[in-house]
């Protein structure tokens, strides 16, 4: 049965990939929306690919340029900004939304998706970590199923599949450890931007690269896991596992533990959650454990990974305390990516941004988005003290 999506964030790396899952398979997928920010060249390049109803990107000018560009390509409705966003997510035609956004922007529009009904392929972690009862009470009240797109949520949830919630003692996310998992952590605070976006193991954009290197990534996660899998914070665990191999476990009452495995690709969960409940064929390399060799653990050092304990510390604040953090964290991987600050401010600028905030209730989404306004404020001015 084919199936016509809409994809939020369709320019970026998990949106690229999508693209190319849909181009290899067009007899179950078709493309009827897409939302870019301004990298107008892969934008073109995905229209004249997929020949979707309605664009949009997040500027005027970026807008027209597209519109001059396509002026021979009928039945493209091309729009921008919010509005834009809003017509991709709530598209008619598409049943499906995968929402790749990065940062807490993908909130308002993964959103409108659900009150439209749509399935929602989730790959913005932070719209989760940022509201996570509110849209999981708005999944719930709609009848919406939210996919996880992340590797270690897909690789939860297939675990959990046609299991019960109560014979689950323990879910276990799994961490690479990022790009600096061998430098010593004297060595930090030198960390270049290119030395953190060097990951030895995944290929992704590179806020979420920097995130990995940080293992703020990890911490979203578990928020993010408390959430999706209704799972309270002392039942989730973080362990480093260098391979990459086995993206996630779930531990039973009976002590049995189930692991999801594959080569690191983030096209096996797209795929995944894309082809629900069924799977797409040849997504990703086959896995031959006989040349990975082994398979290492270990648990997070926190005095190298200061941001996995600030993640733990606002999922047991609560409220609004999440979106804070989130807020402040994504301002402060932007600075390191521009070289304003080093890479060990980044944990501080959290940090004192927490310590700054009175949490609120986070029960509506005006508080939700107060906070994430607030969070990246202070973190600015937090910033422009230290750069």
């Amino acid at each position: 049965m084919m199936k016509t999506i809409a994809i939020l964030g369709s320019t970026g790396s998990i949106g690229r990939s999508a693209v190319e899952i849909v181009l290899a398979n067009p007899e179950k997928f078709r493309v009827a929306a897409l939302a870019a920010g301004n990298n107008i060249d892969e934008l073109e390049r995905q229209i004249v690919a997929l020949s979707p109803r309605v664009v949009s990107v997040a500027r005027e000018d970026s807008a027209l340029e597209l519109a001059r560009r396509l002026r021979g390509q009928s039945g493209v409705e091309i729009m921008h900004g919010d509005e834009g966003l809003n017509a991709v997510a709530t598209c008619g035609e598409a049943g499906f939304v995968l929402s790749a956004i990065v940062g807490a922007s993908g909130l308002v529009p993964t959103l409108a998706a659900i009150d439209a009904g749509k399935t929602i392929g989730l790959a913005n972690k932070e719209s989760l970590v940022a509201s996570g009862a509110i849209m999981m009470n708005a999944a719930k009240r709609r009848g919406v199923r939210i996919l996880p797109v992340d590797s270690e949520h897909s690789a939860i949830f297939q675990c959990l599949e046609g299991r019960e919630p109560e014979d689950v003692r323990r879910i276990i996310l799994t961490a690479s450890g990022g790009s600096l998992r061998q430098r010593p952590v004297s060595e930090l605070g030198s960390v270049t931007v290119a030395d953190a976006l060097n990951h030895p193991n995944w290929s992704m954009g590179r806020k979420i690269t920097v995130d990995s290197a940080t293992l703020m990534n990890k911490g979203l996660e578990v928020i993010e896991a408390r959430w999706l899998f209704d799972t309270p914070p002392e039942r989730i665990d973080v362990v480093i596992h260098t391979q990459s191999i086995i993206h996630s476990m779930v531990e039973f009452s009976d002590g049995g533990v189930l692991a999801q495995m594959s080569m690191p690709d983030m096209k096996g969960p797209i795929s995944y959650a894309l082809a629900w409940p069924r799977r797409v064929s040849g997504a990703v390399a086959p896995l031959d454990l006989v040349k990975v060799g082994s398979l290492t653990f270990s648990s997070p050092d926190m005095n190298r990974y200061p941001c996995l304990k600030l993640a733990f510390d606002a999922l047991s604040a609560g409220g609004t305390m999440p979106a804070v953090m989130n807020a402040a964290n994504e301002a402060a991987v932007a600075a390191f990516l521009d070289e304003r600050i080093r890479f060990g401010d980044i944990p501080r600028v959290v940090s004192d941004v927490m310590s700054a905030h009175a949490s609120l209730s986070g029960e509506t989404l005006d508080e939700v988005l107060s906070a994430l306004e607030w969070g990246l404020e202070f973190a600015g001015n937090r910033i422009r003290s230290i750069s």
